[in-house]
């Protein structure tokens, strides 16, 4: 079958917001509902100077600043953020070990134009860059991939580890248990993994994405860069041990991102991240692994693409990164036979994957190059779905926050 043309495919764009000139994206997206029965849509940043900002899409075809706000210092980014009713957690990445602020940053946000810091949880160190990612969906537990004051990697591209902190007194944070993969701290007793032949390509054994999901609080799906994913059991949270593990570099590139289970399908979805430009760390995909035995997960297929030379000359990264996630809040729209990833300037792209032996591309989104992005190109860097079904994707550079509505 003829793979469609770049450009909008089942998908309808409802309005673009370029986020008063600061439209470069990171990695958080999530709805409040507001008291007063707004539609506000949380929005990390990829770097300074703003940390994030508020839309108010009540009207998906009329979004509008509700509030935006700065980094305290320009070395910092905010890349991920996750809301529990009027709760707010920020993670703060420093661009070097030892600077601070690095943790995350709890905030109330019953008035979405005044957001009120309520505690500080602190990750710096001299090893640390702080939280690069978190997970907070049942108003009890955050989930990190951060450094600590006392997490000296071995390598210094290991920095993160695993870490799960009580949120139950929101002002006073509680650290209730940690992992790291055994050997990339100094004084394990364990060998340190091998690297990454190609230098380039050496990405770092440490955490990423930290998925814990109500059907199995006891469990804990994490994507872990090179060291491929690893399903963690956390019903002791002070002690998490390893279930399995999964890894598919080499001969693949490494960079494991995300692993979002499906239970009632016994399916994990794992996607990749491309860190380089035009392709170089081509093939980062969008893995279908049988899960039916939790102890051995199995690779079944992957998400189709279009060919590499089709993108990889546009500019900037060309590969998966996000997925929608099944966030466990009323605000999110649920899916387990349809997967919607992030392609960079490949774009928006959903899967029909209720044959998980044959996923099928069902619908893309690949707009323009916004204007000023330094690469060229689009890169859409992240995805959440409403349980409306409105779909929120934005651009890492310039672009800003795109809505769509999905036609399939």
């Amino acid at each position: 079958m003829p793979q469609p043309a770049p450009g909008l495919w089942n998908f309808r764009l409802l309005s673009q917001h370029t986020l008063n000139g600061f439209g470069g994206m990171g990695e958080g997206l999530a709805i409040q509902v507001a008291r007063d029965g707004r539609r506000v849509l949380w929005c990390a940043h990829e770097s300074a100077p703003k940390n994030f900002t508020a839309v108010d899409v009540t009207n998906p075809r009329e979004p509008r600043v509700v509030v935006q706000t700065e980094l305290p210092q320009p070395y910092m980014r905010s890349n991920s953020l996750e809301l529990t009713g009027d709760i707010l957690c920020v993670a703060y990445q420093t661009r070097n070990p030892g600077q601070q602020p690095a943790g995350f940053e709890v905030f109330d946000i019953s008035r979405p134009e005044a957001p009120r810091s309520i505690s500080f949880f602190d990750c710096s160190g001299p090893w640390s860059r702080g939280v690069h990612q978190l997970w907070f969906c049942d108003g009890e537990y955050v989930h990190l991939a951060a450094g600590a004051a006392d997490f000296q990697p071995r390598d210094a591209k290991d920095d993160q580890c695993y870490r799960i902190i009580s949120l139950k007194n929101p002002s006073k944070p509680v650290e209730v248990g940690c992992w790291w993969m055994p050997g990339t701290r100094e004084g394990d007793a364990e060998a340190p993994p091998v690297r990454h032949t190609a230098p380039a390509l050496d990405s770092g054994f440490r955490a990423h994405n930290t998925n814990v999901y109500p059907q199995r609080p006891d469990r804990c799906y994490l994507g872990y860069l090179d060291a491929g994913m690893f399903i963690l059991d956390i019903a002791d949270r002070a002690r998490p041990k390893v279930v399995s593990r999964w890894d598919n570099s080499p001969p693949y590139p490494g960079f494991t991102h995300t692993v979002l289970p499906l239970f009632e399908r016994d399916l994990l979805v794992v996607s990749d991240e491309s860190v380089r430009d035009n392709g170089e760390d081509w093939a980062k995909l969008v893995w279908i692994l049988d899960n039916r035995d939790e102890r051995n997960p199995i690779p079944i297929s992957t998400c189709p693409m279009p060919p590499l030379r089709d993108f990889a000359g546009r500019g900037g990264r060309f590969g998966a990164h996000n997925l929608h996630e099944n966030v466990p809040l009323p605000t999110c729209w649920f899916s387990d036979q349809v997967i919607v990833g992030t392609f960079f300037n490949g774009g928006l792209r959903a899967f029909d994957i209720a044959d998980p032996y044959a996923p099928r591309e069902v619908a893309h989104f690949v707009p323009e190059a916004p204007r000023g992005s330094p690469v060229g190109s689009v890169q859409i860097n992240d995805v959440f779905i409403d349980e409306r079904g409105v779909v929120y994707t934005v651009d890492r550079h310039t672009g800003g926050l795109y809505v769509l509505e999905m036609e399939f």
